[in-house]
């Protein structure tokens, strides 16, 4: 028996999401009294896979991205890695390729499956897991009751932790099959700091008024290092590009600190934010929705409180 991590790279480079993966997985491990095993598909470089050892790895399966593929090619890979390691425990990051994969996986290997689990199990004989229900409103206890498991991790919801390990490596080739899919473009975002990724984000709503405001709120966000995101009637209106919208029907985020500027805090907003860390609201209605969700909140026009914000950021840099 054993734990199973599928672990994401970009090209070919591990980040903070593989990490968070690996360290839960270890302390997961830890408590079934097994080993923690890792898939990595990709032409990752050694000295990168490497680097899960750091966090707990002690065995990484590696299959070379030379194939065509796919979700179905990836589930297909991931269920002969489980099968060969015996993995009692899948564990995979709650993103779109994770639950895309571990969806399908599921039905292949006959396993119960609870995706946005947010902490370490509550116990593991029986498996129960602990996770948001209804849009981050409410809280359930689930249990696993089937041989095989499969887990998806809530983003940022798990801090990342060293764990030192020997680190064997294994080569796999698995015979993938062609598909109908056909890729015809891509197109690689640079010079911007990716939503999923961004540790900061800097988020507007309608209480910015006008797409002619946008400009502090961006300048806040180049101060921090941050992303910028804003609500679905932002977008909807064409303030702001829609791979900005955050939210049930947009993207979902967990960064460690969301400025929200101007955003009243509609249920499919916050489904999309909930799994922040800290929350700041600015917004001129003390009643707003935002401030039940945010740490952090501030009654105040959002054009008046920025200036200020963005000042203040600037004495604390040049300290």
């Amino acid at each position: 028996m054993s734990v199973l991590i599928y672990t994401e790279n970009w090209d070919n480079q591990f980040k903070k999401l593989s990490f968070e993966l690996v360290s839960y997985g270890y302390s997961v491990a830890k408590m079934m009294n097994t080993d923690l095993k890792v898939v990595s598909i990709g032409n990752v470089p050694e000295d990168q896979l490497m680097i899960l050892g750091k966090y707990g790895a002690s065995h990484i399966y590696q299959v070379d991205d030379n194939q065509d593929f796919n979700d179905r090619n990836y589930t297909k890979i991931i269920e002969e890695v489980a099968k060969k390691c015996n993995a009692e425990l899948i564990i995979f990051a709650n993103n779109n390729k994770g639950k895309a994969i571990s969806s399908r996986l599921s039905v292949r290997l006959n396993a119960a499956i609870a995706t946005g689990v947010s902490k370490l199990p509550i116990s593991v004989n029986p498996f129960v897991v602990y996770k948001k229900v209804f849009s981050g409103k409410a809280f359930a206890d689930v249990e696993l009751k089937s041989q095989t498991k499969i887990i998806t991790l809530a983003q940022n919801s798990f801090e990342i932790s060293e764990n030192p390990q020997t680190v064997n490596i294994e080569k796999l080739t698995v015979s993938t099959e062609a598909s109908n899919i056909k890729l015809e473009n891509t197109e690689k975002q640079t010079g911007k700091i990716l939503l999923n990724d961004a540790e900061i984000v800097v988020s507007g709503g309608r209480g910015m008024k006008s797409p002619d405001n946008w400009a502090p709120l961006e300048e806040l966000a180049s101060l921090l290092g941050a992303a910028t995101a804003c609500s679905r009637p932002v977008s909807d209106e064409g303030w702001r590009p829609h791979e900005e919208h955050t939210g049930q029907t947009g993207k979902i985020i967990a960064p460690n600190l969301y400025f929200a500027f101007g955003i009243s805090g509609a249920t499919q907003h916050i489904a999309g934010v909930s799994s922040s860390k800290y929350i700041v609201a600015i917004n001129t209605d003390k009643d707003a929705p935002i401030f039940e969700q945010a740490q952090y909140g501030i009654v105040g026009d959002a054009q008046k409180v920025l200036p200020q914000l963005i000042q203040a950021v600037k004495d604390m840099q040049q300290k």
